[in-house]
């Protein structure tokens, strides 16, 4: 096939923006490169729509080798005919193709096999084209009696040639694919409780008398039915219109009704789809189902990894970091402006210790020592209690501008505290230290702190454990490649763990860029980036433009214009008798030139408006002005809560179902899709997103089970 051609129609797009968007991926060009940097040859295309592009390349390419794969073998069989020949080459789906291979794929013994082998395979020819209604089919099913192959009577002859018509029909790529759309389209998915689970109260309780049509099955109902079946909670079956099922195959698959083999037909046709066909089908479309249900969860965890990843910072400020604790106590860390770890302590203001004097002392001897602005707080157990002291402290500071406190996510800091990564910055720190310097630097840069952990741990997913791991990993990657790269790192202070998301970059470059940097100190230009070991013109074409280097005496450097481009920015200046510097100083200076004078072969339009607007505001940070949640003091457990409250939260999690919220009681709520908004809401992300902070209202709090259920809709009624 031409895959070129294929992939234009599917994205409707031109040719040239197919062939050299593959070309630049094939030369090694990374996708937040082509994305950002060669705009001409791409048509514009966003880095989402050159990785979908890429994918389906991929799925075309194995498709290819697949039908290679197919046609030889069915050719060594000589069974390859032309039209058989030309229906393989026209497919583009590989079930369709696998399902022409299905009668000439070689199977493990089977019975229709074993029929075969006894030398049945004429006597089921003869019964299929019967169409005589007075043919003596008992007569005829002697002459393939053989002792030998131990067919012993003429039943022996007719079941056997049942078996091979059977697996015949069940084989046929038309019944597949009528059935296969069937299913999909009228289908229902059935589960119902276990015998021995009966009675028991589950989380899957709602399963336990549940049935759904597949077409509108939702990806969480998927996944949580099959995992209830998987631990043995729940029994699924897939419901079909079997009756027309085979109406449908006796008319294709009996040509006289009133034929002398037609009572054997039938009862083939029943055989063939009870016990061949339809368990073919049911499990394709369970793992199409599992599939559709994965893709979509998946989906759901990149797009909250991508709003956690790009939370706003609170910049470079001192912050301290506390991770709290009861018994064990409070360990405090503190980071400098450029995160640089200072100062660690452990105070013990909580059960069963209350030493709050000597916490206090403690407390208030950093805060002046490293004039602290930010105190980021785990949000785990302890949490709140710590707040608490802490707030309380702070009310008798003598100081003009009191620290601020806030409540930071604690999900994955376990994770990097034991890590490799975390070891090896701190190698004498116990895990809960490590702990708190991750919780005080998520607050001054949540992009450089969280790429630390692995992106399944964060906690940001749903169903994460049930999808399947290599894809989820895939696009969670690409979706840390894809923020980091918006973002832009800095290469006097990243760590190893960000520039490994960088374009063109890989742990190794990374290494070699961090001991180049100790060995030599700060970068003062991009071109010192050549002086790296191991890089080459390649690898610096692909991470320069997104590696900044703040404060040196070229602006461009500290921008996201490429190095190659420093010359157009330059005869821009010149254009202007102007220097660069002067050229960013006066940015309204740009908006006298006429983009299109600058146009030519090597640099067009989108490229030029890239420079402009990165001219007015060289090395912007793409994200939000940093804002936080102030949970009520009052508010500290859910036995606290109350339907008709009113507080402030922030997002935790958004799923196909609704959206978590954290409102400081150790439990997050649930704001179900039907709560979220007096509109028709079809995708929560749309309405609310991770780390966004909102106001909710308590509609319903659940002792027993622990459980919180949230309105922003009833509050919005209230308000309108």
């Amino acid at each position: 096939m031409n895959i070129a051609q294929q992939l234009c129609r599917e994205f409707q797009l031109q040719p040239k923006q197919v062939i050299n968007t593959l070309q630049l991926i094939e030369q090694g060009a990374t996708i937040p490169f082509i994305a950002r940097y060669r705009k001409e040859k791409t048509g514009d295309l966003e880095d989402a729509r050159i990785r979908e592009l890429v994918k389906r390349f991929t799925y075309y390419k194995e498709l290819d080798d697949r039908r290679d794969t197919v046609l030889k073998s069915i050719g060594a069989q000589g069974k390859l005919t032309a039209s058989l020949e030309n229906r393989i080459h026209r497919t583009i789906d590989k079930t369709e193709l696998e399902d022409l291979y299905a009668p000439f794929k070689p199977k493990r013994a089977t019975r229709a096999g074993r029929a075969r082998q006894a030398g049945l395979e004429t006597f089921a020819d003869w019964l299929y084209g019967l169409e005589q209604s007075r043919a003596d089919v008992q007569g005829n099913a002697k002459k393939y009696i053989n002792q030998e192959k131990k067919i012993l009577s003429t039943e022996d002859v007719i079941h056997g040639a049942q078996d091979i018509l059977a697996e015949r029909l069940a084989d046929d790529a038309r019944n597949r694919g009528w059935l296969r759309r069937v299913m999909m389209k009228r289908g229902i998915l059935k589960s119902s409780v276990r015998k021995t689970a009966a009675g028991e109260k589950t989380k899957y309780e709602m399963y336990y008398d549940f049935q759904e049509k597949l077409a509108s099955l939702s990806s969480h109902r998927i996944l949580a039915m099959f995992r209830g079946e998987r631990e043995k909670v729940l029994v699924l079956h897939l419901l079909y219109p079997q009756e027309e099922t085979i109406r449908y195959l006796d008319s294709v698959f009996i040509k006289r009704p009133d034929a002398a083999s037609s009572s054997i037909l039938r009862k083939a046709v029943r055989d063939g789809l009870d016990r061949l066909l339809a368990p073919a089908i049911e499990t394709e479309i369970r793992r199409q189902l599992k599939e559709r249900a994965e893709d979509e969860a998946i989906s759901v965890f990149g797009e909250n990894l991508k709003e956690l990843l790009l939370a706003p910072p609170a910049g470079q400020i001192p912050v301290m970091g506390i991770d709290p604790g009861f018994r064990t106590g409070c360990k405090i860390a503190v980071c400098s402006r450029t995160g640089k770890f200072m100062e660690h302590q452990t105070i013990y203001p909580n059960d069963p210790h209350n030493d709050t004097v000597k916490s206090s002392q403690v407390l208030f001897r950093m805060l002046d020592k490293h004039r602290i602005e930010l105190i980021a707080i785990g949000n785990g157990t302890a949490g709140r209690e710590t707040e608490r002291f802490i707030n309380g402290c702070l009310k008798v500071v003598d100081r003009d501008v009191r620290p601020v406190v806030v409540m930071v996510s604690e999900a994955g800091a376990s994770v990097y505290s034991a890590s490799e990564a975390a070891r090896r910055e701190f190698p004498d720190f116990d895990v809960t230290v490590r702990g708190a310097v991750s919780i005080a630097r998520r607050l001054q840069d949540p992009l450089s702190e969280l790429v630390k952990i692995e992106p399944r741990s964060i906690g940001v997913g749903q169903y994460q454990h049930d999808v399947n791991q290599q894809k989820l990993k895939a696009l969670l990657d690409a979706v840390v490649e894809q923020c980091v790269n918006a973002v832009g790192v800095d290469a006097n202070l990243a760590s190893e763990e960000i520039l490994k998301y960088v374009s063109g970059l890989n742990r190794t470059s990374s290494r070699n860029l961090i001991e180049y940097r100790q060995k030599n100190g700060a970068f003062h230009a991009r071109r010192d980036f050549l002086e790296i070991s191991g890089w080459g013109a390649k690898t610096f074409e692909q991470a320069a433009g997104f590696l900044r280097i703040p404060g040196v005496s070229n602006p461009l450097d500290d921008s996201a214009v490429h190095p190659e481009r420093y010359g157009f920015v330059k005869m821009l200046a010149d254009h202007l008798g102007k220097t660069v510097q002067e050229l960013i100083d006066q940015p309204f200076l740009l908006r006298t030139l006429d983009k299109e004078d600058f146009i030519s072969e090597e640099i067009g339009m989108p490229t030029i408006e890239d420079i402009f607007e990165e001219l007015e505001k060289p090395g912007r940070d793409p994200r939000e002005t940093f804002r936080y949640a102030v949970f009520s003091e009052d508010i500290q457990n859910v036995s606290d809560l109350a339907p008709g409250m009113i507080l402030e939260g922030v997002v935790t999690n958004v799923t196909k179902f609704g959206a978590f919220v954290d409102i400081g009681v150790h439990q997050d709520g649930l704001v179900h899709i039907s709560e979220l908004s007096d509109r028709f809401v079809d995708d929560p992300t749309k309405f609310v997103k991770v780390g966004q902070v909102i106001k909710v209202k308590v509609v319903k709090v659940d002792l027993e089970l622990n459980r919180i259920s949230l309105s922003i809709r009833a509050l919005s009624r209230e308000q309108s």
